[in-house]
């Protein structure tokens, strides 16, 4: 069996992956042929400091590795350059590398009907609001949510029910994974 390695900046993305990986292998028809595997950090800088090492003495045979690192304020490109010549260093050149243009909750926020199932808000009508449209261009989507959800009711995403999350929030992950993996 071939292995997905997933590594990523905090616990919250490991839940994200654990429920929808699974879903997507199987639709593809590659759950018998893949597995997967999260490694998640504390933040950021632990896991720019990981990625060498942890793609040099990986002893998984079959591995393919996945980087995912939020944008945040970060020049993209400059930020996937940086990551490439670890990967490069470490002697893995072909990692799949993906930077979310912000943050996990713009992607959460691009689905409000997902967002009232979980808190039973009513956020839906506001998602053809411009902000909701392309909640990627929020300056602070963590905070965004913040303002709509109250406080005591407010968790940490990595206990998001992403059973919750709706078709348009599938089909955005399921094409940016698949599409790399198809036939090796």
């Amino acid at each position: 069996m071939k292995a997905l390695v997933f590594l990523v900046e905090e616990l919250s993305m490991e839940v994200v992956l654990n429920e929808l990986v699974p879903r997507i292998l199987e639709e593809e028809g590659l759950f018998n042929e893949f597995y997967h595997q999260v490694i998640f950090h504390e933040g950021k800088s632990d896991l720019i400091h990981s990625i060498k090492g942890t793609l040099q003495h990986w002893g998984v045979p079959h591995s393919y590795f996945i980087i995912l690192h939020d944008k945040d304020s970060a020049d993209c490109i400059v930020l996937k350059q940086k990551i490439a010549a670890l990967c490069q260093e470490a002697g893995h050149p072909n990692t799949l590398i993906r930077i979310p243009c912000h943050e996990l909750e713009s992607w959460f926020l691009g689905d409000l009907v997902a967002i009232d199932k979980v808190y039973g808000t009513h956020l839906q009508n506001m998602q053809a609001k411009r902000k909701f449209r392309d909640p990627d261009k929020l300056g602070n989507p963590k905070e965004e949510l913040k303002k709509y959800i109250p406080h005591s009711e407010l968790i940490e995403f990595s206990l998001f029910p992403m059973s919750s999350l709706g078709i348009h929030s599938m089909t955005l992950l399921h094409h940016s994974f698949t599409k790399d993996f198809e036939q090796d």
